[in-house]
């Protein structure tokens, strides 16, 4: 169940994403996927799970819908040439990453569009709330595929912490970084 639910909203998301791209922003969603790709190749052992970066919340700033197909890229190769999470939990992978993206991207443009310290309070939420729902996606999908799953379900949580934090600072600096030198490229938060 847990399975066929996540690829069902992945192939939604992925078909509104898609319509969503327009021919100018090919080469951001190409750049992005690709950061996403390598910054979440570098896995840290945490128990019986792992910690990476995942660049999403920096992907739904800068993309919107379009994150679903460059998230669902990204983490096919992962799992087609490194044999990282898998071809038949891709689907629910993709959704609980690339969702909170989207999701960021809707809740917090109100604050990216103000100047000054609201501005960086609202990248720094992006960073840090798309790894929260993520990894409580994460733990919600164990949950519900077993009960034997509970207790990673909640290490998944907690180990993440960190890469919250990591990730909101990660998002401030860059979101700073394109106002500075290539403003245009935050069209979409400003349309």
């Amino acid at each position: 169940m847990v399975l066929g639910g996540g690829a069902a909203l992945t192939v939604v998301g992925t078909a509104i994403g898609l319509k969503k791209i327009d021919y100018e922003a090919v080469p951001r969603v190409a750049i992005l996927s690709a950061g996403f790709f390598v910054a979440s190749l570098i896995h840290v052992p945490i128990g019986p799970s792992s910690v990476h970066l995942l660049l999403n919340g920096l992907m739904g700033l800068l993309l919107g819908w379009p994150a679903f197909p460059a998230i669902l890229i990204g983490l096919f190769l992962q799992a087609l040439l490194f044999q990282f999470g898998g071809l038949t939990v891709l689907g629910v992978n993709t959704f609980n990453v690339a969702a909170p993206a989207v999701f960021s991207f809707y809740m917090f443009r109100g604050l990216l569009r103000q100047e000054g310290s609201l501005a960086i309070v609202g990248s720094f939420a992006c960073g840090f709330t798309t790894v929260l729902w993520t990894a409580l996606l994460t733990a919600m999908s164990l949950r519900f595929t077993g009960q034997g799953f509970m207790a990673v379900a909640q290490l998944v949580v907690l180990a993440h912490i960190p890469v919250m934090i990591i990730e909101g600072i990660i998002t401030v600096f860059v979101f700073l970084f394109i106002l500075k030198v290539r403003p245009e490229m935050m069209g979409k938060i400003y349309a």
